[in-house]
């Protein structure tokens, strides 16, 4: 994979083709993100880009991360994020990202944490078949039996049966970039995309070649 960036999503709306059909879309709105570690085979074990975004007060974030930061940097970030690369010689230390890093109708790959919906049912969280609502049935929307009984005497791990809904880490893959504001470092991309208002999004593409 290539660098990416980090963005809060804004909200959704539609847009139109020339032809008339409606497309979903996700509005981003991409923070200042900076590179404040680059990472190799020789020093780390590996080679990737670190990412220091949304931009905070000095006084707000630790002395360890002031410190980190002070190698790269005299502004205060909040949080960090990696890329893995195969060409870290290509990037420098306090680059600035923005926006305009990507193309128009260029594929990439959003990372979130989804809207966490609570405690959910078999039938609203693995879109199970109900019972029957007639004819003196009393299994609505019952689990109904979750396995056999002497043998194997036990359920089975990974069962699909009522539990915590949503608030997980989901990739939305070949997401593609119909608009880009370089000004406002806004990026409008095609489909619904994780989370609710203000979510923190993982924009990544692929290295060119791939």
């Amino acid at each position: 994979m290539a660098i990416g960036l980090f963005g809060k999503k804004l909200g959704m709306t539609q847009i139109f083709e020339d032809s008339g059909t409606i497309f979903p879309v996700t509005i981003i709105k991409v923070e200042s993100c900076q590179i404040s570690q680059i990472k190799t085979v020789d020093t780390d074990g590996y080679n990737a880009i670190q990412i220091a975004y949304l931009e905070q007060k000095v006084n707000k974030i630790t002395k360890p991360q002031l410190g980190h930061l002070k190698k790269s940097t005299d502004k205060a970030f909040k949080s960090f994020g990696e890329f893995r690369i195969t060409n870290p010689q290509d990037y420098k230390l306090a680059q600035k990202l923005d926006a305009s890093c990507l193309a128009l109708g260029e594929k990439v790959s959003v990372t979130g944490k989804s809207i966490g919906k609570g405690f959910a049912g078999n039938q609203k969280r693995h879109n199970f078949s109900r019972g029957p609502m007639t004819h003196g049935s009393k299994n609505h929307r019952l689990p109904g039996s979750i396995g056999a009984g002497s043998t194997p005497g036990r359920v089975y791990p990974g069962k699909k049966m009522a539990g915590q809904l949503g608030n997980k880490t989901v990739t939305i893959k070949n997401s593609e970039v119909l608009f880009i504001n370089a000004e406002e470092n806004i990026l409008v991309l095609k489909g619904s995309l994780p989370g609710k208002k203000n979510t923190v999004l993982k924009i990544q593409t692929k290295e060119k070649g791939l």
